[in-house]
């Protein structure tokens, strides 16, 4: 950052979209950028750093399970840390930004910037939510680098933007996230593997909570689930289905798929 403080980009992204937000913060900020999948001392990277910069998906305007997990894990080295927070979103959250700080104690904390980016529908297996076709993942895409392009213009600045912090994003979060929770103890057992499955391990090698194993050829799903639609957007033979039985008639492959 332009005032001498040292900043990091940390994010967790199912499908690439929460990705390419925190790679293209990071290369505005100029700072390093990591998943919180990475297998390295987080505590020690965290203690350094000045401001911490969160990315992450909003599943019904709540946090994925995997982040809220790191983030109870590391509370101790966030306090009195200052925050950015980006949430990437299907169309809007509420306050999918804001409860983040939830999970932290008042007063611990000062956030600098808070911010919604829409990002390409990557839920594949709900009418609701239909198939983003080229065009769109690419419009979005564009409109989300120029916005982080603002954000980090507005940082460097001093600028202090709060998304998702009023009342009425708060109720609005509150009302949507209420299924939140329903939705993640549904979806501990309901990941189901159908006969298409060949057995190539892809899945089980890219999971990020180590939810599915190899057993007698085939994957297996062993009930811890983030709901994050990785390896159903992944399975070359498209044999993994959430929530539903049905097989996924397509597959979102990330922002930059098209380029």
């Amino acid at each position: 950052m332009k005032d001498g403080k040292k900043m990091i980009v940390l994010y967790f992204s199912g499908t690439g979209n929460s990705k390419f937000v925190a790679q293209q913060l990071a290369k505005q900020m100029d700072c390093a950028c990591h998943s919180i999948e990475e297998e390295m001392d987080f505590s020690a990277m965290l203690l350094a750093a000045d401001t911490v910069a969160f990315v992450y998906p909003i599943y019904a305007s709540r946090m994925p399970r995997i982040l809220r997990e790191f983030i109870r894990e590391h509370q101790s080295d966030l306090l009195h840390k200052a925050l950015v927070i980006l949430a990437t979103q299907m169309g809007f959250s509420g306050d999918g930004a804001r409860c983040l700080t939830d999970l932290l104690d008042k007063g611990s904390y000062r956030v600098l910037y808070a911010e919604h980016i829409t990002m390409p529908n990557n839920i594949n297996n709900l009418a609701i939510f239909p198939r983003p076709s080229q065009k769109r993942i690419e419009k979005l895409t564009r409109k989300a680098e120029a916005k982080v392009a603002c954000i980090a213009s507005d940082l460097n600045a001093g600028v202090v933007k709060k998304r998702g912090f009023n009342t009425g994003s708060r109720l609005l979060g509150q009302l949507q996230g209420s299924s939140a929770p329903g939705m993640e103890r549904k979806a501990l057992d309901k990941v189901n593997i159908g006969e298409e499955c060949i057995g190539c391990g892809l899945c089980v090698k890219r999971c990020p909570m180590q939810n599915l194993i190899m057993e007698g050829g085939k994957a297996k799903a062993l009930g811890n689930c983030t709901e994050c639609y990785r390896c159903i957007n992944l399975c070359p033979e498209k044999a993994i289905r959430i929530y539903m039985k049905k097989k996924v008639q397509w597959q979102y492959k990330g922002p930059l798929s098209g380029r």
